[in-house]
């Protein structure tokens, strides 16, 4: 008597696709980015009258500058290419300040020459924030906030400072308070929806 064999195959198990291995940079560069536009925009706005007014310049090299910066390189491994361009451009953006103030602005002939230097360079940003504003709106309400007030922020400064009016600087200076905390909700956003808890800040759908 033959004894039948079982030829019954089991289904073949796919591996599951692997995970990343970082988690979302997106809180860190944007809180990196908030800190230190808000210390810089209080120090436009003239509300440190009581102290030297350089408190960003530190933090512009080590928050702003370096932490965003890597934030936009761990965008690039997260495939994000608009959080990539954005963090690393404005990492920059913070780093090259801290250069230009330490070692450019000292020897400029004139305040008047100094703050033309600060308008191209805030004209230049404009430029680049104005697409990236535009790319915004099919990412989410919140980071369109972020890049509406930041705009706003830096025309009033390229204008300001081209004048010479420390009006109209000053009034980048609050604007740019407000682009930072936008910029802190976002932040707060990203890190309440990586947690995965209860308490989840929304951040609105994307406007296109």
């Amino acid at each position: 008597m033959s004894v039948s064999e079982d030829r019954t195959v089991e289904p073949s198990v796919q591996p599951a696709a692997p995970a990343s291995g970082i988690a979302d940079p997106a809180p860190l560069g944007l809180a990196a980015f908030a800190l230190t536009t808000f210390l810089l925009s209080a120090a436009n706005a003239n509300w440190m009258t009581a102290a030297t007014g350089s408190a960003w310049l530190g933090y512009a090299l080590a928050y702003g500058g370096l932490a965003q910066l890597l934030a936009g390189m761990w965008e690039f491994r997260n495939k994000n290419v608009f959080g990539a361009t954005a963090f690393s451009s404005y990492g920059g953006f913070w780093i090259g300040l801290f250069l230009w103030a330490r070692f450019v602005a000292p020897t400029a002939s004139s305040v008047a020459v100094a703050d033309h230097d600060l308008g191209w360079i805030a004209l230049a940003f404009a430029i680049f924030n104005t697409y990236m504003l535009i790319l915004s709106t099919q990412v989410n309400l919140a980071v369109f906030g972020v890049f509406l007030t930041l705009e706003i922020t830096e025309i009033l400064l390229f204008i300001g400072n081209f004048a010479t009016n420390s009006a109209t600087v000053k009034a980048g200076g609050y604007l740019g308070v407000i682009t930072a905390l936008v910029a802190w909700y976002t932040s707060a956003a990203g890190v309440s929806n990586g947690i995965g808890g209860r308490l989840r800040l929304p951040v609105g759908k994307p406007l296109l």
